[in-house]
């Protein structure tokens, strides 16, 4: 099943189309669709389509032989090149005549086996550029290695692609078309439990409940989900033991590098490089007061909705889940979900805001959304605004997120409106956004004011973006 993609595979036409030499670089986590985007759009296509693997230059070589004799009808089976240079060379020169594809996938296991093969691209790349219509993708998992050996200024690539896709997860609204057959609620939930990594959203039934799907991919040993954390983070990092240990203390309210290091018992130099690798993955997210660029205040939580839920509450409960004790591991689960999701329903929040902006519907022109946090100057005490967002020195909006199941009343509308009086805007926009709706007078005194927006969390599932605002 392939879903989504739209503006990857719109980027990839368009270079196909050109008739010329293009370089495309795709890159990201392991899990999150690459192989299946490419494999979409080379349907139909003249490739030759190479996977590395981790091994000697000598196999890989034999390998990528294979896969040109696949593709050309001109050489006789059992042929084989002597060096990558020769093979590579021969699809250059192929492609001056039509169109090819050449794909490289896991291009970082090829390239460190063949520690000559980025500066004979390079070559290659120079020799042909202007007459050779080849159409060359290196795809890579590793994240560290393609920024730094293929993206980076001091790479012997750098400045020879036409294009690269870094490959990201999918928001909300793309997840959800994984699992229509859930009520609104449960479609919250799956997203939450797993984010928008598409091999994760495979991992979803949505013939069962949510806790039939928690059982099933959580708290059974045998699945998937069961060991993907330590997994990935073996096939990503050198040391996965103490990256490890920096997950699970943020895990377990540890958000300031101060208290990691604590935590770990390292230094915060120390720990800042492993947080920077673990941002970098899209694991760990480093968030400032919406505003403030001061990085004293800088905190730490898991970006990764799979790796939040993981660490939150797979890890504590493993001696029990290894007892087969899966009921009452779910139990000591449950009690905490709604909780869990308050932050899961912020994101999802920022997702609408950003749709409303790209589709000409919210007030106030942002260049980017944020928390805020800080000490109200009139109060002294700490306050906390869900979401901020600001066009000018004139014009902001304030949000506030809930994902209850009671009604959100007057009193969460008065706070906030409170709360932006720390702000000296003149134009002040406010959003409310609900999981179950609002009550009568909070909905009559947004009505009266006339600068305040009510979403309910199904009105945000089925949006079709009317502003409501006076």
């Amino acid at each position: 099943m392939f879903i989504g993609r739209e503006k990857e595979l719109s980027v990839l036409e368009n270079q196909y189309h050109s008739n010329k030499f293009e370089f495309t670089v795709i890159y990201g986590r392991r899990r999150i669709g690459k192989t299946a985007l490419i494999n979409k759009f080379i349907t139909d296509k003249p490739v030759i389509y190479f996977t590395g693997i981790e091994s000697n230059e000598k196999q890989n070589l034999e390998n990528i032989s294979q896969s040109i004799i696949s593709y050309s009808t001109d050489m006789p089976t059992g042929s084989a090149f002597s060096s990558f240079q020769s093979a590579l060379e021969y699809i250059f020169e192929a492609a001056c005549l039509k169109r090819i594809i050449l794909v490289i996938d896991e291009y970082p296991y090829v390239a460190r086996a063949s520690k000559s093969l980025a500066s004979t691209l390079q070559l290659l790349i120079d020799k042909y550029h202007d007459k050779s219509k080849l159409f060359l993708i290196l795809c890579g998992s590793s994240m560290s290695y393609m920024e730094d050996h293929v993206l980076a200024y001091k790479a012997p690539l750098y400045g020879r692609r036409t294009a690269q896709l870094k490959v990201q997860p999918f928001q909300f609204r793309e997840a959800c078309k994984y699992f229509e057959s859930f009520t609104d609620e449960d479609k919250a939930l799956a997203y939450g439990i797993v984010g928008g990594t598409p091999q994760y959203l495979l991992q979803i039934n949505d013939k069962l409940s949510m806790k039939e799907n928690i059982k099933q991919m959580y708290l059974n040993q045998a699945s998937f989900l069961y060991e993907e954390p330590t997994n990935l983070l073996k096939q990503e990092v050198r040391e996965p033991a103490f990256y490890n240990a920096i997950i699970t203390a943020v895990a377990n309210g540890a958000s300031r590098l101060s208290e990691i290091s604590g935590k770990v018992g390292e230094s915060t130099s120390v720990c800042a490089v492993y947080i920077k690798n673990l941002i970098a993955l899209g694991i760990i997210k480093k968030e400032m007061p919406y505003g403030n660029e001061a990085s004293k205040k800088a905190i730490y939580s898991i970006e990764d909705n799979m790796f939040r839920f993981w660490y939150r509450f797979v890890a504590v409960n493993t001696s029990m889940i290894a007892r087969g004790a899966v009921e009452l591991a779910y139990q000591r689960i449950e009690p905490y979900l709604s909780d869990y999701m308050g932050l899961v329903f912020e994101d999802i929040s920022k997702q609408y805001l950003w749709h409303e902006l790209l589709n000409n519907q919210c007030p106030v022109n942002f260049v980017d959304i944020g928390r805020w946090w800080g000490t109200n100057n009139h109060t002294r005490k700490q306050e906390e605004i869900d979401i901020m967002g600001v066009q000018d020195k004139d014009t902001a909006l304030f949000a506030e997120c809930k994902w209850t199941n009671e009604k959100v009343d007057i009193g969460v509308l008065d706070k906030l409106i409170e709360r932006s009086s720390m702000f000296s805007y003149k134009r002040k926009y406010f959003y409310l956004f609900a999981k179950t709706g609002f009550t009568k007078g909070c909905i009559e005194k947004a009505d009266d004011i006339g600068n305040i927006k009510l979403i309910t969390y199904k009105e945000m599932v089925h949006s079709r973006l009317v502003s409501e605002f006076k």
